[in-house]
């Protein structure tokens, strides 16, 4: 049975021109207020003798950075050094998101534990880290817990001999690439793959026959020991070592090879860490929580672990509840991480926003491009997460 609108035809085409006329004069006054505030801008710095455009980016930058990933010296350009600050925002958070994500997660679980000590425990981290700011927790981590690592190589906190902690900062092990890595590169491919293929083929073998297969397990052994083999069987056959490990080596003024972490570093880590941690727990127990009490009956009922109750029954289904609120989380870490400037880690804000426009002064084409780095950053985490939430969410039928 069809509809017909209330609207004449030529009402309905006359409305329509109407609502795109509209528009289109709204763009136009958006792209005149942009043109005329761009000009006034550039008139005034003209008048103040303030170069502008991009080009100071070829400048020689005359000054060093603690830590950097590519190779950069005094007599590099504010291009590197913009490069190095971005490298340096992109790892913090490369490695904070995952790790704040796990200890989240525990703690969510924590908090909705049956057992007294362990949920007040977690009510209590959550509480603690949740409600005081941010920039106090770097400094506290910076300042009073760091500070209190032996200040000599020799008093050095070390696991073995390949892992060092002192005042001075973290000392592990690097990986160093060898001549002969195509292969394991090749394996891992092949392995990823392979896992991929294992973990859909196991998905429908339990929509059809509704049987478990550990496709995780297998396809992390697959993963781990496929480019593992692949690497043995090169050095076997050419005599060349694939991946090697450059290690720390104590002296007498420092630590010196492998990957040294700036104290800075790892206070902003754990600072991120553990503070995004506390919100992510209260995002994960409220989509625990959001899972009806006939679900965990239902798996008493068919004598399910506490641990199998999780895995299989509520963390699929609260976490489509927690996906949206978890990607806020992770667009607050990163933007966080511009903190970094008030304990002197060498970030994209501290590098290119601070030291670089205090050099060339050219405060509108820095802020600009720095803050189209925090933009871009937070627009690709969120549509990962977007389309994360899509594959995962109930379709209706």
């Amino acid at each position: 049975m069809s509809v017909k609108s209330d609207w004449p035809h030529h009402q309905r085409k006359r409305f329509s021109l109407g609502g795109f006329l509209w528009q289109g004069a709204l763009i136009v006054a958006v792209l005149l207020v942009i043109g005329g505030a761009a000009w006034n801008a550039a008139n005034g710095l003209a008048r103040q003798g303030i170069a502008s455009g991009f080009g100071f980016l070829n400048n020689t930058a005359g000054f060093d950075i603690s830590q950097h990933l590519i190779d950069y010296s005094a007599v590099s350009t504010y291009g590197q050094a913009f490069l190095v600050g971005l490298l340096n925002t992109l790892v913090v958070s490369v490695i904070a998101i995952p790790l704040a994500t796990i200890l989240g997660f525990i703690i969510g679980i924590m908090r909705r534990s049956d057992n007294w000590l362990l949920s007040r425990v977690a009510a209590g981290y959550v509480e603690l880290f949740r409600n005081t700011p941010l920039l106090l927790q770097l400094l506290f981590w910076y300042n009073a817990v760091l500070v209190s690592l032996p200040s000599k190589v020799s008093e050095s906190l070390h696991i073995g001999d390949v892992v060092y902690l002192n005042r001075r900062g973290l000392s592990l092990p690097q990986p160093v690439l060898g001549t002969q890595i195509a292969a394991p590169l090749v394996a891992l491919g092949i392995s990823v793959v392979l896992a991929l293929l294992l973990r859909a083929w196991a998905i429908r073998r339990h929509r059809e026959t509704g049987r478990d297969f550990p496709a995780f397990l297998i396809g992390a052994a697959i993963v781990c020991g496929l480019p593992l083999i692949a690497s043995l069987l090169t050095q076997q056959m050419t005599g060349v070592t694939a991946v090697s490990f450059d290690l720390p080596q104590p002296g007498r003024f420092g630590v010196t090879g492998g990957w040294q972490m700036l104290p800075e570093f790892v206070a902003l880590l754990l600072g991120l860490i553990i503070y995004t941690a506390a919100s992510i727990a209260e995002v994960v127990r409220s989509g625990l929580s959001a899972v009806s009490k006939g679900q965990f009956e239902a798996s008493h009922a068919l004598h399910l672990s506490p641990v199998l109750v999780l895995r299989l029954v509520v963390v699929p289904q609260a976490i489509r509840i927690i996906i949206p609120p978890l990607t806020n989380q992770y667009l607050n870490l990163v933007k966080n991480s511009s903190l970094a400037v008030a304990i002197g880690y060498p970030d994209l804000v501290q590098v290119f926003a601070g030291t670089v426009l205090n050099q060339t002064g050219q405060a509108v084409e820095v802020v600009l491009m720095t803050m189209g780095v925090y933009l871009t950053i937070s627009l690709i985490t969120s549509a990962a997460m977007n389309y994360y939430n899509e594959h995962v969410k109930l379709v209706e039928r």
